[in-house]
């Protein structure tokens, strides 16, 4: 599986380590990514995504049903 957030698309980015003496070596940031459960009372069902910490805040402050709407539209769910 590949390191993307499943609800706000967020993929890990590239950049440059750079040393005291400005060498610069290619690095990757990773999305800080983590794969929670959640349960849909509608469908009466677990679903277990891969979150970043701000797709969290955001399924707080709106709730997952009306999350993974969105998300299925944009087509980062299934």
């Amino acid at each position: 599986m590949s390191k993307v957030c499943e609800i706000t698309g967020k993929k890990a980015m590239t950049g440059n380590n750079v040393s005291f003496s400005i060498n610069k070596t290619k690095r990757r940031f990773d999305v800080n990514l983590s794969k929670k459960r959640f349960y849909i009372p509608e469908e009466d069902r677990w679903v277990t995504l891969k979150v970043s910490a701000k797709g969290l805040k955001i399924i707080n402050k709106r709730g997952i049903s009306a999350v993974l709407k969105e998300a299925k539209q944009k087509g980062l769910v299934k």
